[in-house]
């Protein structure tokens, strides 16, 4: 997370803070060696819709439980804004009013409409026959978005007491496997995850993903504003 630059007042600015994810020794850590970007491809004789669907409902419900494994840390008081490194999130609600919440309330938003959303018969259809909507796959970018966010607050908030539970490995696979999925389907803006860029580009480049968008976000981070941002 990157500190803001210090004034010209003859102080040297304050050294950057080290990510404890992007540690080596950390970043190795998975728990399983498969090839994700062979696992996220659409089968020959499988549905675009019925694909997105199934993995998107697979990835709420392993983000959710990562989550939950260090949600009692994640408090009020711990963390008083959804934030990521240098960026604030805001959550908008059906009306589009912007709400300043603490992390474990905007975590509790998304979960609870992506809970919504993929038990409604009407946008997630398990049914034969039963079509799905045509707001379906913008629906499953904006669900997308926001598991993006949990994730990368787990990473930049709290690595350190998902170390202590020794679970840093499922995390890193996790995220591999969701960061290689929503690429292949285009289905998060690369703006949204520059973020968390340096990341990516360890976890991923040995999935084959450098070329797709990865090589580009190095550089877009490095020059990225040292202020908060909203979103």
């Amino acid at each position: 997370c990157r500190k803001s630059k210090g004034k010209p007042n003859g102080k040297k600015p304050a050294p950057e803070e080290k990510k404890l994810y992007l540690e080596p020794e950390y970043t190795k850590s998975r728990i399983t060696d498969f090839e994700f970007k062979e696992l996220v491809m659409l089968p020959r004789e499988i549905d675009l819709n019925e694909w997105l669907a199934s993995n998107t409902t697979t990835f709420f419900h392993h983000i959710n439980l990562q989550y939950s494994t260090i949600s009692e840390f994640c408090t009020g008081e711990s963390c008083q804004t959804m934030a990521v490194c240098n960026t604030q999130y805001y959550w908008y609600d059906e009306r589009g009013k912007k709400i300043k919440c603490t992390a474990p309330q905007y975590v509790d938003f998304v979960m609870s409409s992506v809970q919504k959303l993929v038990t409604d018969e009407d946008v997630f259809p398990t049914k034969y026959g039963k079509e799905f909507p045509n707001s379906f796959e913008s629906l499953v970018k904006k669900i997308c978005k926001y598991l993006f966010h949990v994730l990368a607050h787990i990473y930049s908030s709290h690595f350190k007491e998902t170390l202590a539970l020794e679970l840093h490995g499922h995390l890193n696979t996790l995220y591999t496997h969701f960061i290689l999925f929503i690429r292949e389907f285009n289905l998060v803006d690369p703006k949204e995850t520059t973020i968390m860029d340096d990341l990516t580009e360890v976890l991923c480049s040995s999935s084959g993903s450098s070329s797709n968008g990865g090589g580009n976000g190095s550089s877009n981070s490095a020059g990225a504003q040292n202020h908060v941002k909203e979103r």
